[in-house]
Formats: C-alpha cells, sequence, structure tokens
C-alpha cells in the first residue's frame, strides 16, 4: 500500500471560446432570464463540475466509475481526478484566480456581457406564446485556463492522454446550447507534467505546486498530441452569400429604427495580449436562426420522401408529421419530449454560431415600413415600422454542422437525404435566413461540402 498513488499526472489547460459560452448560474436579474456562473471577482467561470461532467460522459463506460468514482447504495469510491475551476485570462494572458482588484479591457467586457435574445418559432414560422426570451452569454475570444490532477498506480498508468485527446477533439462542447450554436472551444495551449513522488526531487517540485491558477509552476512542460483521434462525426461546412439584404434582429430599437440588427463584440489574441473589436465590425449569423429553419425544411423532405402529404393526412396526423415527433427532426434535431417533459431527446446535430471580425464598419441600411389597409388601400394607424438590414453581397460566409455518425441508420437513408436536401434548399437560395423573409432579406446562395467534397454548388445556376 505504501506506493498507491505514486505517480500523479498534471495538465494545465488554456481554452479560447470560439462561439460564446453560456453555463447558467440558475439566477435572473432585471436585465436578463439567465445570469452566466460568476465567480467572486463577478466575472465568469467554469465550474470544475461543469468540466468534471463533461470529461465523464465523454470517456468509456467501463473508465468512468474507477477514475471518476461511483456512488452505489454503501458502496462507494472517490474520483482518481481532481479538476480546478476553469478561470479567465486577463488582457494581458494571465489567469484571474483571487480577489482581483485591477481592471482591463477584457475585465471591463466581463462585466458587462452581451446578451442574447431568442423567440420560438412554430412549424407555422410564428412565434409560440410564451416563447420569448434572452440570456446572457460569455463572448467569443475569451480564454480560460484550469487544471487536472490524476493519481496514477504503476499497474495502471493513467488516462491523461485519453482526457486530452477528449478535450481536443471537434464534437467537445461546454456549457448549454451546445446543439444551438454555443460552447465550441479551441485549445491554445497544453502543459503537462507527470511525477513520480517516489524520487525526492519530483516530491519536493510537486509540494512546492501552488493550488493558485494565477502562479506559475515551473514543473510543468511543452505537450504535443501523439495522434490525432479519428472524428465520431460527419462534417458539412456551408460556403454562403448573400443575394442582397439580411436581418438577424437584436430585439432592441435605437435612435435610428425599431429594429437593429444583432451585435456582439470579440476578443481577438496576438502575441498572447487581447484587443476587443467593436460590435460595428463584427457579422454574427446566430446558429439557432439557421437550426429552425433546417428543421422544418427537412421535416418537409423527410415526408415528401415517405409519401406523407397533406390531402391524405387528418390534422392530427399532420400535426405529428410536420412538427417536433417528425421522425428526421426528432432524430438529427433532438426533441422536448411530451407536456410532462417525459422521452426527451438530446440532438445529434453541433451548429457553430458564424461570427467574423470585418475590417471595416458594416455597411448597413434603415429599411421604413408600413402595413397597409387591403380595403381602404391606406395606411393601418400605428402601423409604420423600420428595420436596420445588413447589405452584404459577395461577403462569404462558412457555416458549419457536424452530425454524429452513429445517429443515422446506414440502412434507411431517408433522414440524412432529406437533411442534405435542406441544406442544398438553403445554398440554392431555396431557404431564406433570419428575420423579414417574407419582405426579401435573408436569401443565401452557396457551396455544400460534405466531409471536404463539393457536392452541391450553387455559383454555377
Amino acid at each position: 500500500m505504501e506506493n498507491t498513488y505514486r505517480y500523479r499526472q498534471l495538465a494545465r489547460i488554456i481554452l479560447e471560446t470560439e462561439t460564446p459560452l453560456v453555463i447558467g448560474s440558475g439566477n435572473k436579474d432585471i436585465k436578463t432570464d439567465s445570469v452566466v456562473a460568476k465567480d467572486i471577482n463577478e466575472l465568469p467561470y467554469i465550474p470544475a463540475t461543469t468540466l468534471a461532467g463533461l470529461i465523464r460522459h465523454s470517456l468509456p463506460e467501463e473508465l468512468q466509475e474507477y477514475w471518476m468514482g461511483f456512488q452505489k447504495k454503501k458502496d462507494g469510491e472517490g474520483s482518481r481526478i481532481m479538476l480546478s475551476e476553469g478561470k479567465i485570462l486577463s488582457a494581458d494572458g494571465n489567469p484571474i484566480d483571487g480577489l482581483n482588484l485591477d481592471e482591463d479591457a477584457v475585465t471591463r467586457l466581463c462585466h458587462e456581457l452581451p446578451i442574447r435574445q431568442h423567440v420560438r418559432i412554430n412549424q407555422q414560422g410564428t412565434a409560440v406564446k410564451n416563447g420569448k426570451f434572452d440570456e446572457e452569454i460569455v463572448p467569443k475570444g475569451v480564454r480560460f485556463c484550469f487544471e487536472i490532477e490524476l493519481m496514477a498506480e504503476k499497474d495502471k498508468p493513467g488516462i491523461m492522454d485519453t482526457i486530452l485527446s477528449i478535450i481536443q477533439s471537434d464534437g467537445f462542447r461546454i456549457g448549454s446550447g451546445s446543439r444551438s450554436g454555443f460552447g465550441k472551444i479551441e485549445v491554445v495551449g497544453i502543459l503537462r507534467r507527470d511525477l513520480d513522488l517516489c524520487v525526492p526531487n519530483e516530491l519536493e517540485l510537486y509540494l512546492g505546486k501552488s493550488a493558485s491558477l494565477a502562479k506559475a509552476w515551473e514543473g510543468y512542460r511543452l505537450y504535443t498530441p501523439s495522434e490525432t483521434k479519428v472524428s465520431d462525426y460527419i462534417l458539412y461546412t456551408l460556403e454562403l452569400r448573400p443575394v442582397d439584404f439580411m436581418f438577424f434582429g437584436s430585439g432592441f430599437g435605437d435612435e435610428r429604427s425599431d429594429m437593429t440588427f444583432v451585435r456582439e463584440p470579440v476578443i481577438t489574441w496576438e502575441k498572447g495580449k487581447a484587443t476587443i473589436v467593436e460590435q460595428e465590425r463584427v457579422i454574427l449569423i446566430p446558429a439557432s436562426s439557421v437550426k429552425g429553419a433546417l428543421a422544418h425544411r427537412t421535416a418537409y423532405h423527410y415526408n415528401r420522401l415517405e409519401g406523407v402529404f397533406a390531402d391524405k393526412k387528418t390534422a392530427e396526423e399532420l400535426e405529428k408529421n410536420t412538427g417536433k415527433e417528425n421522425k428526421a427532426v426528432k432524430t438529427l434535431f433532438g426533441s422536448e419530449g411530451d407536456r410532462k417533459g417525459k422521452n426527451k431527446q438530446r440532438g445529434n446535430i453541433l451548429f457553430s454560431d458564424v461570427i467574423e471580425k470585418q475590417e471595416a464598419s458594416l455597411e448597413k441600411k434603415v429599411l421604413n415600413h408600413v402595413k397597409i389597409d387591403r380595403f381602404t388601400g391606406g395606411a393601418v394607424d400605428g402601423a409604420l415600422f423600420s428595420e436596420e438590414v445588413l447589405y452584404a453581397p459577395g461577403k462569404t460566409f462558412n457555416l458549419e454542422l457536424m452530425l454524429r455518425k452513429t445517429a443515422v441508420d446506414e440502412k434507411d437513408g431517408k433522414i440524412v437525404k432529406a437533411f442534405e436536401a435542406a441544406l442544398t434548399d438553403l445554398c440554392r437560395g431555396y431557404l431564406p435566413l433570419g428575420g423579414g423573409v417574407n419582405r426579401g432579406n435573408g436569401t443565401f446562395k452557396g457551396k455544400l461540402n460534405k466531409n471536404g467534397e463539393t457536392i452541391y454548388d450553387g455559383y454555377k445556376y
């Protein structure tokens, strides 16, 4: 027993948010329906329980209990893996751990986080009753640092390489909304060290390590992954170009218009230093807007392939085939279950927000609208409104979608065919995105790639 857990494997990981991150605190305030989890400095952080849950879920079942612990009635065992919280990096690239009174560009931004608006849309294209909500988000470009410590034995050398491979895999997302564009991360750097505590100088090195992320440890060495893990996903990449105007609403107005284009600042890093990119130079296409449109069109194509048509079905049957119970929609996009919350199903497609920095401010246009009375031909009282749209013809946006391979049955290819037909419609300009699509907004032309191979080129037609 004297050599039990004599080996320690330690790693320090720095992550950067490629899309906004949402880890809810369960609270709300006067500004938003959902506030992100924040530390003593009122800065966003990643709880260690969140990281532990993600890692445990990603491990093979036979390894989960041994390495992450378990509790079964009177029998139980603690985890052999210890994780720290994920703390944000300041503008100069140092983790903020402990009470912090200094302020820089990153902390100022994180003290006033952006708020993302959402409206749940039904299959008729209208808002669901009580379907309006908003949430606080951590913007693109924020960096977090956390550490892992693993207690190993001589005959069980540890699974640190497996864990690091999981964190760097394509499908590793953090927080909620991972199926709606949130939580995509990039591993910026990994430091690693394995120690034998029976070796005096290594024991001294281990005992000299601080638990604070803000204090550097001389024992770490640069880690280079030994091999690239084969992806469990089918990667679809859409290269899209707007035909003219597009509009993704922020839910707010300003002095120029009643409805403004959604804007969010982002952080960029160069030589370890952070810079805030003003929201006026950032184009944002929320993945949630794309997801809803694709789910509806996928249901249409699946019904077409199955021979389900409106003139041959009752209203109840049509509701089942066009709504959330549609087989293709349920398989690919998930289901919220019935009214009692049962039969929930997680989606099998990972979306990513399109967030692109521009060299200059965006070209915006304010369009005025007035509702006309169909009988008198005059303006309806109080029906004058304006919207701020983005004019971006010629600009190219890249949208990524990742479909889990095990989610679809290779023998029954109708679900995949329906989904790819919906993606093709988007590239043809048949499926507009965003708001005001009935007024001509949101038409795109584009190219669809599947695992790097072009399967449809809308630019040729």
